[in-house]
């Protein structure tokens, strides 16, 4: 991608706060869907491909700090200021579920069976809800060093990933015996977690470097302090990173070279995510608005034929390679309905 060329993303209004995060669902027979949550109050449900505005989930009290979907992109996740976690019906807007917490929750992420709600913030306690069992107590794991800042499933749902907002590292759990079974290190405390959609992958952001991890695979500087970052999943072969600067910085994923820079915000971004299919990406920011970029696909084939003639290295086997080295069981035991047809009807006002 040339640093020159102007790209023009498609702007979504709608929020009159910063959006702090972003969520894609995977793709599912009726597209794929984009749900964002902001300082407003108002989680907003979008279609992931051309950012139309589907509905607006009504509710909440305070600052919405996380929203997620699950799977089939039936349910939507929020939570906000007043130490509750909603889960919605994303096909008609109401509400099904709310779990009370003690404290404000951070982060929260549906298993991959969509059966059972991970849940993590200020507390310093992850949970886990049944959602067939809403009434039953959550399943409580060890308690957290730290305040939690992002939480994710790993191998199944039997790995949990968590990092803290106030120290550095990323934990991983085993769920079985609730105990931390791994930490991979980073230089400050990390601000963004992602695992990739093929399992393969951790990417972090601790606010001067991106990491990849399962034994530390690729480490780069940024040239600016970064909130949010999250790699190409179909070929893993560029990445996206944002925060203070206001600007959406793209880089070779092999060699950390910056190959891409959108600008267009006028506040800091604050989160980022590649969709599922890897054909864009969006972007929130303390402006209130949302970005959807689209991706240069001329720009997949110039750094796949880099990597294959030798001028980057292969990051797929060397994480292959990597995990293959690690088998969190194993360490753990040796211690101890159809989507949305109408979109005007999705989501009541």
């Amino acid at each position: 991608m040339d640093k020159k060329k102007v790209v023009t993303p498609l702007v979504c209004h709608g929020h009159s706060r910063p959006v702090v995060d972003l969520f894609y669902s995977p793709i599912t027979p009726d597209g794929f869907f984009l749900v964002s949550a902001s300082k407003d109050s108002t989680p907003v449900l979008r279609n992931g491909e051309t950012g139309d505005w589907i509905g607006t989930f009504q509710g909440h009290k305070g600052a919405v700090w996380s929203c997620c979907l699950d799977k089939h992109a039936l349910r939507a996740a929020s939570t906000f200021a007043d130490f509750f976690v909603k889960i919605w019906d994303a096909l008609t807007g109401d509400e099904l579920l709310s779990f009370e917490h003690k404290h404000i929750v951070r982060t929260y992420v549906f298993s991959e069976d969509s059966h059972r709600l991970l849940t993590g913030g200020v507390e310093k306690c992850l949970r886990i809800f049944d959602l067939n069992r809403p009434d039953a107590p959550p399943t409580e794991v060890e308690k957290s060093p730290g305040s939690v800042r992002t939480v994710a499933w790993l191998h199944s749902d039997q790995t949990i990933l968590s990092s803290c907002i106030d120290m550095a590292g990323v934990r991983l759990w085993d769920v079985r015996t609730g105990t931390i079974v791994r930490t991979l290190e980073t230089k400050s405390y990390v601000t963004c977690a992602e695992v990739s959609q093929d399992g393969r992958y951790i990417t972090s952001a601790d606010g001067s470097t991106i990491n990849w991890d399962f034994g530390l695979v690729k480490s780069y500087d940024m040239p600016c302090i970064v909130e949010s970052a999250s790699l190409e999943p179909k070929y893993c072969s560029k990445f996206i990173a944002g925060g203070e600067d206001m600007w959406i910085h793209v880089f070779d994923f092999h060699i950390g070279i910056e190959v891409g820079c959108n600008k267009g915000h006028h506040g800091p971004v604050h989160c980022l995510r590649f969709s599922s299919s890897g054909e864009s990406y969006a972007s929130g920011s303390e402006d209130g608005t949302i970005r959807i970029w689209q991706t240069d696909p001329s720009t997949h084939e110039e750094l796949n034929s880099s990597a294959v003639n030798g001028k980057a290295e292969n990051g797929a086997n060397e994480i292959t390679n990597q995990m293959e080295k690690v088998d969190i069981a194993k360490e753990a035991k040796n211690d101890g309905s159809e989507k949305i047809t109408n979109e005007k009807a999705a989501v009541a006002n």
